[in-house]
């Protein structure tokens, strides 16, 4: 809580308004606080005082904002000669720079404090452009891309920094939960109502959280069941006839049992071919999660929770007057997936002196599959588990040490769980040990180092080692200098996370034992707080830079009926920047803007030895994002969203009419908000894509999606066959949606 003082003074006839700005006990600079109907305001100084002076006798609304707290507005009257005293309280907002993050660390750490830069993001974000699911919603975050990898299922991952969706580690509550196979589809069933916030660490992490946490760390951190409403609801549908609903129950169970039950459902049944192509334009889905919290109350005040969830899901796309009874014929295409999904965490702090945690998770997932007349019917179960110790070593040091256990069932119908003969099914069973260490050297208030080391070790790979180093120096409030640099592992299954791996359009070859990935990468950070007379600034500028041996990329342009994976014959490299604008102004608006460079490519020899550069698919040089609020009379308040994405290589096949390269294209958003204060309840409702943009080019030979006339020289002269991948934006256009949400606390 932030609490200021307010002096109103008589000076030769001309008032002035002083003040002091405080939190937690100490001065606060870089405050604004202003008299908009003046336009007159100031800042505070390095010892919290601020002044306006001539300020005229009359009433005035005194606004009071910085940067990571909630804007304030206070009525005031100014009187000659009279000298008032106020207190008015700032409460920390959701996206506050002193709020405690544990991605990137493992331990509780302010943020602004954290040799980690880590990107914090919380409901109130997506509330500004309502969405099904978290795999939607994150593409708000600049840097972030939620990549469509299919036409027709519409399945897809998550990309950070232009890497694709398997360098990418999805954790809830800190476990590992979402991967390999679930990757995929997981993403979808993660329901925005029981999110408290979303930390993001791009950049390198294998240190602490081992394989797949190479190119950055998305950590779901789900709601608190003790800070949670006694009731939540929010419901919205649009103009496509698409319905979500959100709801969520907490209970007590005596003084110390606190639980928290939450409900999504989500459903499409409308099938539309507005692009005239025999085929759905978005897949038909069916789907629900359930969600459990438990949140035990110990005497000792040490950490006792349990969760658990369970998805399941129904979607299929195809040719419009497909149905399942041709679930598997070469007749009438369609792509249908049965998912059953469940997952179990929890975390338990020892009954110790010292700071001892315990963290598991277990999760169940089940595919029943076809794409086309192409069955894939898999199983997956991963066991997680880890005990860290965090002990201070000091005033300065803080030393992280820990063992983990990682556990690796995975079953399907194809030839990645056969037998060296093919006869015999042979499921792929992986367990993976580790151990990591850290030390946190907070050497003064200005500088932090941070030096980590992890070893894992695989039965097919042998030894693995990845050591991290990170450092921090604020010289002063107004700046702060990240630097980090780690190694990274990932050991890789292409059936469970490359979904083009299993649609029928393209046959696999695999050309030879397959090693694991290795990555050496390096981050740069600078933040700047910039406070004026009429707004307040954050500049949050960051270059990344990854090196890649052994990377396993698919050929998706040699054969267009094939995708060939091998391990790169070179090198790849991940490389750009990304700048964050934050502005808080003196009237009621705040503007949010994020840009992103990145070039992302591999260097092989070609077939006559020369070294030759290639384009990563799907991997915009430059994107964007942006939000704008305002808040307008009566509770009411506009949101304008949306990101902007540049051109980006796709894959097409030889003499294809298709473009190699998307246009540059926006998808925009506006948002009308009405509060209804002191109801809980708030109604929302706006336009998605506003400018109506769609693609030009998806599908080719939607008329022939089984080949069967593939070879017909007259009607197919350029031998093009059926292909999914062709894909860089929805292929739906504008649409209204509309929606209530309500808190009981």
């Amino acid at each position: 809580m932030v609490g200021f003082v307010l002096f109103v003074q008589n000076s030769l006839a001309q008032n002035i308004i002083k003040g002091v700005v405080k939190s937690e006990g100490k001065p606060l600079d870089f405050v604004s606080v202003s008299l908009p109907k003046l336009n007159m305001g100031t800042t505070t100084d390095s010892m919290g005082y601020f002044e306006i002076k001539k300020v005229p006798q009359g009433n005035y609304q005194l606004q009071v904002s910085s940067l990571g707290y909630k804007s304030q507005k206070q009525n005031i009257t100014v009187k000659n000669g009279k000298e008032d005293t106020l207190y008015v309280e700032l409460e920390p907002d959701d996206s506050s720079l002193a709020e405690v993050v544990v991605t990137g660390t493992m331990r509780p750490v302010s943020r602004l404090n954290s040799p980690i830069s880590v990107e914090v993001v919380t409901p109130v974000l997506f509330h500004k452009n309502p969405s099904p699911s978290l795999f939607e919603s994150i593409g708000m975050i600049n840097g972030i891309k939620p990549q469509i990898n299919c036409n027709v299922c519409n399945t897809g991952d998550i990309h950070i920094n232009g890497m694709e969706g398997p360098y990418t580690m999805i954790l809830i509550d800190g476990m590992p939960i979402v991967s390999a196979l679930s990757t995929v589809y997981g993403l979808n069933g993660i329901p925005n109502s029981l999110i408290e916030r979303v930390e993001v660490v791009k950049g390198p992490a294998s240190s602490l959280y081992g394989s797949e946490a190479m190119g950055g760390i998305i950590n779901v951190i789900t709601k608190n069941p003790e800070n949670a409403p006694l009731v939540s609801f929010d419901a919205f549908g649009t103009t496509w006839n698409e319905y979500n609903i959100d709801g969520s129950f907490k209970f007590n169970i005596g003084k110390k049992v606190t639980s928290l039950l939450g409900i999504n459902y989500f459903i499409y049944n409308d099938k539309k071919d507005k692009n005239n192509d025999n085929f759905t334009d978005i897949t038909i889905q069916n789907r629900i999660s359930i969600f459990n919290k438990w949140n035990f109350k110990r005497d000792d005040g040490k950490i006792a929770n349990i969760g658990a969830r369970y998805v399941y899901e129904d979607r299929w796309g195809g040719e419009m007057n497909w149905n399942k009874s041709w679930r598997g014929s070469d007749s009438i295409y369609g792509e249908s997936v049965y998912t059953n999904r469940v997952e179990l965490f929890g975390a338990y702090q020892l009954p110790t002196a010292e700071n001892i945690y315990t963290q598991y998770s277990y999760n169940w997932h089940e595919q029943d599959s076809w794409y086309g007349n192409t069955p894939y019917m898999a199983k997956q179960q991963v066991f997680f588990a880890q005990a860290y110790w965090d002990k201070p070593i000091g005033a300065k040091n803080n030393l992280l040490l820990g063992v983990s256990f990682r556990y690796n069932y995975y079953d399907d119908n194809t030839p990645a769980t056969s037998s060296a003969d093919g006869m015999k099914n042979k499921p792929n069973k992986t367990p993976l040990p580790g151990v990591f260490i850290q030390n946190e050297w907070n050497i003064n208030d200005k500088n932090t180092l941070l030096v980590g080391y992890r070893y894992d070790y695989d039965k097919n790979h042998g030894s693995v080692h990845s050591p991290r180093f990170a450092y921090r120096l604020s010289p002063n409030t107004k700046n702060t200098i990240r630097a980090s640099f780690g190694t990274g592992f990932r050991v890789v299954n292409l059936f469970t996370e490359d979904h083009a791996a299993l649609t029928g359009a393209r046959e696999v070859v695999i050309k030879e034992d397959l090693k694991p990935e290795r990555s050496y990468n390096t981050n740069l950070n600078y933040v700047l707080k910039v406070n004026t007379d009429p707004l307040f600034l954050s500049f949050d500028l960051t270059g990344f830079y990854s090196y890649f041996t052994n990377k396993i990329v698919g050929d998706f342009d040699s054969d267009p009926t094939k995708i060939i994976y091998a391990n790169l014959d070179g090198h790849a490299i991940s490389q750009g920047a990304s700048l964050n604008i934050d502005m808080v102004f003196n009237i009621p608006m705040k503007v949010s803007l994020g840009i992103t460079y990145e070039d992302v490519y591999s260097k092989e020899k070609n077939d006559e030895g020369i070294m030759q550069r290639i384009q990563q698919l799907h991997a915009p040089k430059w994107s964007g994002t942006f939000t704008v609020d305002y808040d307008l009379p009566k509770d009411f308040s506009v949101n304008l969203t949306g990101n902007w994405t540049g051109p980006m290589r796709l894959p097409v096949q030889p003499n294809d009419y298709r473009p190699e390269y998307s246009p540059w294209f926006t998808l925009a958003n506006i948002q009308l908000r009405k509060v209804f204060k002191g109801t809980g309840f708030e109604v929302y409702g706006g336009v998605k894509n506003i400018f109506n943009f769609k693609p030009k080019f998806s599908l080719i030979r939607s008329e022939d999606p089984f080949d069967k006339n593939v070879n017909d020289p007259i009607n197919n002269p350029n031998g093009y066959t059926f292909d999914t991948s062709y894909n860089y934006a929805p292929l739906q256009g504008t649409k209204l949606f509309l929606g209530i949400r309500y808190n009981l606390w």
